[in-house]
């Protein structure tokens, strides 16, 4: 019987939102936290998406750098989030951190749940 570690996970981070990761680091002063995505259970449709600084590694924690940024997922959320991509928005419209997940087959109204 073989052991499969999964070292890394399939989130993708866009330019714009290393560059915004970085720049709040850089207003914080704070060279030691990670960027954690995680799924959770609550909301409307079900799960709920956790974007969040953390200076903690966890056991089972898979990491990606994108140019100094590193991004977390927990094992149990990496289903999830394959091939999900993290952005951010800086519009008359809309400012913020969004998440494209194809793994989502709906949402609510509100957008910040999943099923």
């Amino acid at each position: 019987m073989t052991d499969t570690a999964i070292d890394t996970h399939g989130v993708a981070l866009t330019d714009a939102a290393a560059a915004k990761v970085k720049s709040l680091l850089e207003q914080e002063g704070r060279d030691d936290l990670r960027l954690r995505l995680a799924v959770q259970p609550g909301g409307c449709s079900g799960l709920i998406y956790q974007l969040y600084f953390d200076e903690r590694l966890l056991d089972g924690d898979v990491t990606r750098d994108f140019d100094g940024v590193e991004v977390v997922v927990d094992k149990m959320s990496v289903p999830y989030l394959d091939g999900a991509s993290i952005d951010f928005e800086d519009s008359i419209q809309k400012q913020g951190f969004t998440i494209d997940n194809p793994n989502a087959q709906g949402s609510c109204a509100c957008g910040d749940s999943f099923h």
